[in-house]
């Protein structure tokens, strides 16, 4: 992601292609060039397999089909086209009920070695070739335990070369309900933008522990996440509230100052949006609309599906633990068969380790950026509201000068400044929706690419413990 430079000034309108079917709106999953990432990005037919199966010929039926499939995913992910001949099975994107475009058939060669699919996605972070002049990070959590609360915070630290920043260097500590506050004060200065989401703050006692070590690190990637991408934004990067929240030492002071503001501001924006109600929402925003609810609706199933395999793969790992000792056990009964019973104990041991490293990647990784673009689709219908409503005061407002029994009624100042509250919508909430999509294809194709690396290293590490074994089990010839 970019972040551009400039003040704040009248968003500049993006060009429109006019309204828009939903199914000819891009898709997260899709590439934004098929043609382009195909001739860069899929995997050479060239690199082969290490060890004893680099041959084809040689290879189990089983692992040409799992070798097959994983390609198969690879390729979709990569080139966004439809593998030839159906091997992904259930790894295919009928589970997304998704129609990919079907394209030239993908080569289904395996790459040398698994991290080879990830090192070929080459994602380019700068995507509109502005330099960068603002960065943030969030690191360092402490934990802070008071007399009426215990609380964790976490050190934000920036760097920047803009003229806004006193220094060129900040250091400071913020909580939680900090990033809270910065949220909030960027909905209501900036209404016509899509603010990031931050991660739910409620969490269910008893089932999750919001002081432990892995709450409090996937909770400190959301928030650096969070601020990377206001830094990243060609308007929100550039607000003050933002600018308090990045150098200001005591931010209580600054919470004070607004809190009458916002009561007042609140009372008058609930009373302007519940006096009209909008006739048709224009097609382009229609799409926009039925896209996010179907695109959310999916991304639940996918979220409940993944945590249910998760759960089973937790479950099976507790069997696999109690179930290679027992060879080893068996071992100390059966001396001819102890190195081999030994060496089975230890291989289902090793793939124990395996599994449980798959299954972290899985709730740390995959997890986290499936409900960050739930919050964040939950985001952008907050905003389709709001133009929604700024709409349907103008119509309100045009019909009342329209039956004013004048021949040409002067259409009067207010009517004027509520089109271009209008017109001002529509500008940023395009140009929001456009960086929105760039972001969810990159984080995406990012996000499948490093689950199927992951999977593939899970299969080649359970693959090489059993073969290890595979010498220990084979007849040795008498010694006479």
């Amino acid at each position: 992601m970019s972040a551009g430079g400039g003040g704040l000034g009248t968003p500049r309108a993006l060009p429109s292609s006019g309204p828009r079917a939903l199914r000819d709106m891009p898709h997260p999953l899709a590439a934004s060039s098929s043609e382009e990432a195909a001739s860069e990005l899929t995997p050479s037919p060239d690199l082969l397999l290490p060890r004893s199966f680099a041959d084809k010929e040689k290879r189990p039926q089983w692992l040409s089909y799992l070798l097959t499939s994983t390609s198969d995913v690879a390729a979709v992910l990569v080139d966004g086209r439809s593998p030839a001949g159906g091997s992904m099975g259930m790894l295919n994107c009928q589970m997304l009920d998704l129609s990919l475009p079907n394209g030239t058939p993908v080569d289904t060669s395996s790459p040398a070695s698994s991290s080879s699919l990830l090192n070929r996605l080459q994602l380019d972070d700068d995507l509109d070739g502005e330099t960068r002049d603002l960065f943030v990070t969030v690191d360092d959590p402490k934990k802070h335990i008071c007399t009426m609360e215990t609380y964790i915070t976490y050190r934000v630290t920036t760097k920047t070369t803009r003229a806004e920043f006193d220094l060129p260097e900040y250091s400071i500590r913020r909580r939680y309900q900090d990033f809270d506050w910065l949220r909030n004060k960027l909905e209501e200065s900036q209404p016509t933008h899509l603010i990031p989401p931050l991660p739910e703050k409620f969490v269910m006692k008893g089932v999750v522990d919001r002081f432990s070590e892995e709450f409090v690190e996937t909770r400190r990637k959301a928030l650096d996440k969070f601020l990377k991408r206001i830094a990243d934004h060609p308007v929100l990067s550039f607000n003050e509230h933002f600018n308090v929240f990045l150098t200001a030492k005591d931010l209580n002071a600054y919470k004070k100052q607004g809190m009458a503001l916002l009561s007042k501001m609140g009372e008058s924006v609930k009373y302007v949006t519940g006096g009209y109600k909008l006739r048709n929402r224009p097609l382009e925003f229609a799409a926009i609309g039925d896209y996010l609810d179907t695109f959310v609706l999916k991304l639940g199933t996918i979220d409940r599906i993944a945590q249910r395999i998760i759960k089973e793969e937790l479950e099976y790992l507790v069997e696999l633990r109690e179930y290679g000792p027992v060879y080893s056990t068996w071992g100390g009964l059966e001396v001819e068969l102890a190195e081999p019973l030994e060496g089975v104990s230890a291989c289902i041991g090793n793939c124990c380790t395996a599994l449980e490293e798959l299954s972290d990647d899985m709730t740390e990784d995959f997890l986290p950026v499936l409900r960050e673009y739930i919050l964040y689709s939950e985001s952008m219908k907050n905003v389709l509201k709001k133009r929604d409503q700024v709409q349907a005061e103008y119509e309100a407002k045009l019909e009342a000068v329209a039956l004013k029994k004048e021949d040409r009624p002067k259409v009067p100042a207010e009517v004027e400044k509520c089109q271009d509250r209008v017109e001002c919508f529509n500008a940023d909430l395009k140009a929001d929706m456009e960086r929105w999509q760039n972001n969810k294809r990159q984080d995406f194709r990012q996000l499948l690419m490093g689950m199927a690396d992951k999977n593939i290293q899970y299969y080649e590490k359970c693959l090489t413990a059993w073969e290890s074994i595979i010498p220990l089990l084979q007849d040795k010839p008498e010694t006479k």
